[in-house]
């Protein structure tokens, strides 16, 4: 059973942006705290009790993952058959055509989940042995799309628009931090890195980083387990083997 209070960060975090405008290049604004709650509750509720874990701190949803099914970095196939989340999505009130919310019905893979619940799942096996090591967390709740139906990171937005999202989601992360109390906040990706020691700054956990799963990226396309098995143990993160090794041995 999760601390009651990260349910109220969320919920609060979700009102806090659900206040915000955003101007161009922004069009359209996704929120699934608010129309993929059950499922996002749900992975608190299963997955969010526990001290003393390392923190995996992503930066936002991207289209084909959280914005589909309410999980950080939720692929569509890892939530429901390795997290074992099946609940119902809605759909964001203003959304755009090219980008549309499916739920659990998305055919589409999202390689940076895709590639992190895998790394978990090949590593530990069942997922309540992972979160006994893990909380994967996100720094902002909202994807932001250009009318394109480009995806926009927060760190491109105007100084205007970025500042009072910073704010609502600098104070989630506090919040977080002082609930879950973990051992070390990793951040997944250099923005969410800095975020977290700007915001945790020098009196808080130990904040480290590493490499993003993203395709974009040339080193993660190269290996990305390999290399984050080597970041994390250089911030002193042990790893199990493989759980088909340990499985079969």
């Amino acid at each position: 059973m999760p601390p009651p209070e990260l349910i109220a960060v969320a919920r609060s975090l979700a009102a806090a942006v659900d206040g915000l405008r955003f101007s161009a290049p922004v069009r359209h604004v996704y929120n699934p705290l608010d129309y993929a709650w059950p499922a996002h509750a749900e992975y608190l509720r299963r997955f969010g009790g526990g001290r003393g874990r390392v923190l995996l701190l992503g930066m936002n949803p991207g289209p084909w993952g959280m914005a589909q099914t309410g999980v950080p970095f939720g692929e569509v196939a890892a939530v429901r058959d390795w997290l074992g989340i099946d609940e119902a999505i809605g759909r964001p009130a203003d959304e755009h055509p090219k980008r549309p919310v499916l739920g659990l019905g998305c055919r589409r893979s999202e390689v940076s989940g895709r590639r992190l619940w895998g790394w978990a799942q090949g590593l530990y096996g069942a997922p309540d042995r992972f979160f006994e090591a893990f909380f994967v967390g996100n720094y902002c709740p909202l994807q932001l799309l250009e009318a394109s139906g480009r995806n926009l990171t927060p760190d491109r937005l105007a100084a205007g628009d970025r500042e009072p999202l910073f704010a609502a989601c600098d104070e989630a992360l506090r919040r977080t931090v002082e609930t879950l109390e973990p051992r070390l906040v990793v951040g997944v990706g250099g923005f969410a890195e800095a975020r977290a020691r700007a915001v945790l700054g020098p009196g808080g956990p130990r904040v480290g980083r590493i490499l993003h799963p993203s395709p974009a990226s040339p080193a993660a396309n190269r290996g990305w387990a390999d290399e984050v098995a080597r970041q994390l143990a250089e911030l002193g993160v042990e790893l199990p083997g493989p759980a088909r090794s340990r499985a079969s041995g």
